[in-house]
């Protein structure tokens, strides 16, 4: 899809994950950022929603291989419609990661980007429930026709990504997660399913389109300084947790977050660093964490796990 050197179009990693937040927009933090240039688009400021304008004013700039939409911690839904658009424009591909919005995807709680992308991954371990792996879906046939010969352009993804998988990065395979992701696959359409996706987004925020809820709590861009919080509903959907559960969950949030910063204000000004909070988080001596700890532990005790 892209040679070595070409240039990816993928949100921020400043505005992508708040818990892992990066002054350097162009920092070299994840692997594909080695064999790729890659260039930002962000969210609106004030709105939290991807700023498809400036995206697309950027995108004709910069004329990326690639256009990377995922919702890794992107609490909206996306504009797929939109951002195919763009990709036409520039000529790039349209890349969807839709690894914690399979489940919903599948069970049709939200849109669907199968009709908009050129290539679809997910992993198969969050929101779809199945075993530790991942899918890629990618499209064949006709891509485009050339304006100037009138002849058509076929997609050339399957042999490039089935090397690039195995051998490139992959081994042998794992016949009994094979068979687990098979299973996921077949519980996936039915009404119980349905069921469950939707309830992990009814035991979500309101102000939310999706099943996660992420807070920031400073504004330091410090990326060994843990600065915020992603917290997920399906697990927990699938322990029993309702909606009155939740309140319970955001009230134990809420105090663990008092807790913390208490603790923090009473250590040494010279003691700042997290593996200093660490330090004293671990030793469960402190009366407060014990009486919380015994607490939750309790009370999440009730829900059984799904077996």
């Amino acid at each position: 899809m892209a040679s070595v050197s070409t240039s990816t179009y993928a949100l921020s990693q400043t505005h992508k994950d708040v818990s892992r937040t990066n002054s350097s927009s162009r920092s070299l933090c994840r692997d594909h950022a080695t064999y790729f240039e890659t260039l930002p688009y962000r969210v609106n400021h004030d709105t939290g929603i991807i700023d498809y304008d400036r995206l697309e004013e950027n995108a004709v700039l910069y004329r990326p291989k690639c256009i990377v939409a995922g919702t890794s911690a992107y609490c909206r839904l996306i504009n797929y419609a939109h951002m195919r658009q763009i990709a036409d424009r520039v000529g790039a591909y349209l890349i969807v990661d839709m690894a914690h919005i399979a489940g919903p995807i599948a069970a049709e709680v939200v849109p669907s980007p199968f009709e908009h992308a050129d290539v679809v991954t997910t992993t198969t371990h969050k929101s779809l429930r199945g075993p530790r792996g991942a899918m890629i879906f990618f499209r064949k046939g006709i891509r485009s026709i050339n304006p100037k010969t009138g002849n058509q352009v076929t997609y050339d993804l399957e042999g490039p990504i089935n090397f690039s998988v195995f051998p490139g990065h992959q081994g042998g395979p794992h016949n009994h997660t094979i068979t687990a992701l098979a299973v996921t696959l077949k519980q996936a359409p039915t009404p119980e399913f349905r069921v469950y996706q939707e309830q992990t987004h009814t035991c979500c925020s309101r102000t939310n389109q999706r099943h996660v809820q992420q807070e920031q709590h400073s504004r330091r861009q410090i990326r060994v300084s843990p600065c915020g919080i992603r917290i997920g509903t399906p697990a927990m959907t699938s322990r029993g947790f309702g909606e009155k559960d939740f309140k319970r969950v955001a009230l134990y949030v809420d105090q663990s977050i008092k807790l913390s910063k208490k603790i923090q204000t009473e250590l040494p000004k010279e003691a700042n660093k997290l593996k200093d909070f660490k330090a004293v988080v671990a030793n469960e001596l402190v009366p407060e964490i014990l009486k919380l700890k015994t607490e939750i532990t309790q009370w999440a005790s009730t829900f059984p796990l799904p077996v």
